[in-house]
């Protein structure tokens, strides 16, 4: 294995439950592989667009098979994933555009590490994905930023600067960054290793991943490798 720390990037959005398992898989497996954590916090919609793609939730057996899905997938990723009692809202009539915005801004704060965008992403998703609740209004990400341990100058800061050309701009090119990848919905976790470039889609790769950047797979829960459905 080599001594360099492999790059691996994730793409994603908070309106995407698969999503959510990809960034705690590879948060604990930040340190368990030889890789460097990035995250790239993206528009999912734009790249839904941008690459003719069309949302699993708008095809009815597609969506009815995601419900069922995502409940065996809690389990086994440890994972807690409960669909919101309005999901076609959430997802499509809502979106996420402000919310990614914020994370977006986040990240440009956090001159150092990305803790706080690591914590700011996941009770975001906790909102949408386990206890319901609107990530679109100031009120709700004023909250999701206070539990991730942002002061309350600081998220006021962040929704300013949330609302500002330059960072509205930051989220699109991190997008089209994405569509460069011949991205087409998300997760997209992208990997440089020795001078390739491996894409992939979805959390349930990782198998293959870990064999394509010479790691070793031992499940979505590492430390506890033995954990079954």
């Amino acid at each position: 294995m080599s001594s360099s720390r492999k790059v691996v990037e994730l793409f994603y959005d908070v309106v995407s439950p698969y999503s959510w398992l990809a960034f705690e898989v590879l948060c604990r497996y930040r340190n368990v592989w030889n890789i460097e954590l990035k995250f790239k916090p993206a528009y999912l919609a734009g790249v839904m667009h941008g690459s003719g793609n069309r949302p699993p939730g708008m095809v009815p057996n597609k969506f009815h098979y995601m419900t069922t899905d995502l409940k065996r997938l809690s389990n086994y990723f440890g994972v807690h994933l409960s669909p919101p009692s309005n999901a076609f809202e959430a997802m499509f009539e809502k979106g996420t555009l402000n919310a990614m915005r914020f994370v977006t801004a986040v990240a440009e704060k956090e001159k150092e590490g990305d803790m706080l965008v690591e914590r700011v992403s996941r009770e975001l998703w906790k909102r949408i994905w386990s206890t319901d609740q609107d990530i679109t209004q100031p009120a709700s990400l004023t909250e999701a930023g206070l539990k991730a341990g942002l002061s309350a100058n600081e998220v006021e800061e962040i929704l300013t600067l949330s609302k500002s050309q330059p960072i509205k701009d930051k989220l699109k090119s991190v997008t089209e960054e994405a569509l460069e990848h011949k991205c087409f919905g998300f997760p997209c976790t992208v990997c440089y290793v020795n001078g390739k470039t491996e894409v992939f889609f979805g959390s349930d790769r990782f198998e293959l991943m870990a064999y394509c950047i010479g790691e070793k797979w031992v499940g979505p829960q590492p430390a506890n490798p033995t954990a079954k459905m």
